[in-house]
């Protein structure tokens, strides 16, 4: 979603518009994932170790409790789960002490906040791997509030005066409330924040296209490659969007007009992984589209991003 080259005018632009300006007026770039288990606890050392930290040991510790499963999530997901062989403790420990000991982590350029989000990320994936194997929605709900809660951070960490993008899939940002997703207890980003902060002062946008090309991978961890994406399904929100007109809309949904869009109709999900040959028999999310979203980007047909290439190598 940003190793793409499209992201580089962003970043550029980024740049320069952070030119000269203090700390507080400037504009950040931030991951809220919970994938970068190993990598985080990586940047937790070096930068205790770098500090000469009190912390350091119980970093150390934590680390070391991972070290006999090689940075395999799998591997350690299982040994967690069926053989209670985890470091949870560890990791609550270390989230506990870089918490309360935060403020000496503090100076210009955001190191607190960063091994702050960096040790969630630790104690949050160990939960997320752990309950992966045994209950997939309680894994995806794990996820999310663990997103919604590094959003808090950022926001506490600003002293609540910043406004914030977050740029995720359809799935993660669109109300799980308005699909049926809540049939089976599963929660994500745009509900979570509705909910805590007001529907007033949160505005979810959705993008959707009825054809076109994606990057994606056929399954997890596999290269990923351009496919092809087929028409919309007959009688889905893609398609029906298409034949109102095929070109690019948006829509705005208001008090005024939100009864319009009030049935539940299929609506096109593409993620990381994707299968475009089963795209018939699946891939679609019964959506109240007017609930779900506030707005809604139709890209009529679709092309795929560049992935960056750093000397020879995709990322």
């Amino acid at each position: 979603m940003w190793a793409n080259e499209e992201i580089i005018d962003l970043i550029e632009w980024l740049k320069e518009y952070n030119q000269g300006k203090p700390s507080e007026k400037k504009v950040g770039f931030y991951g809220i994932d919970i994938y970068s288990l190993w990598e985080s606890m990586n940047e937790i050392l070096k930068y205790l170790e770098k500090r000469n930290s009190p912390d350091l040991e119980i970093a150390r510790k934590a680390f070391a409790c991972f070290e006999p499963f090689n940075r395999d999530a799998e591997k350690y997901a299982l040994s967690s789960a069926f053989y209670s062989e985890g470091c949870h403790e560890e990791v609550t420990k270390l989230l506990t002490e870089i918490s309360v000991n935060k403020h000496i982590y503090h100076d210009s350029e955001e190191s607190s906040l960063n091994v702050e989000v960096n040790s969630l990320i630790t104690a949050n994936a160990e939960n997320y791997y752990t309950t992966m194997i045994t209950n997939d929605n309680e894994s995806w709900n794990i996820r999310d509030r663990h997103m919604v809660e590094v959003i808090h951070k950022i926001d506490s960490f600003y002293n609540h005066q910043s406004k914030g993008i977050i740029w995720e899939h359809n799935t993660h940002v669109g109300d799980a409330r308005a699909t049926d997703m809540a049939n089976e207890g599963i929660v994500n980003v745009g509900q979570l924040l509705r909910e805590q902060v007001g529907s007033e002062n949160v505005y979810i946008v959705g993008f959707g296209t009825h054809h076109g090309t994606v990057i994606a991978a056929s399954e997890w961890g596999e290269n990923f490659e351009k496919m092809n994406t087929p028409p919309a399904n007959t009688g889905s929100w893609e398609d029906l969007l298409y034949k109102a007109g095929n070109y690019d809309k948006l829509l705005l949904f208001t008090d005024k007009n939100r009864h319009l869009f009030a049935n539940s109709i299929g609506h096109r999900a593409i993620g990381v992984v994707y299968h475009p040959q089963f795209e018939h028999y699946g891939n679609y999310v019964p959506s109240v589209i007017s609930e779900r979203y506030d707005a809604f980007v139709f890209v009529n047909h679709t092309n795929a991003l560049t992935p960056l290439e750093v000397s020879g190598v995709l990322i």
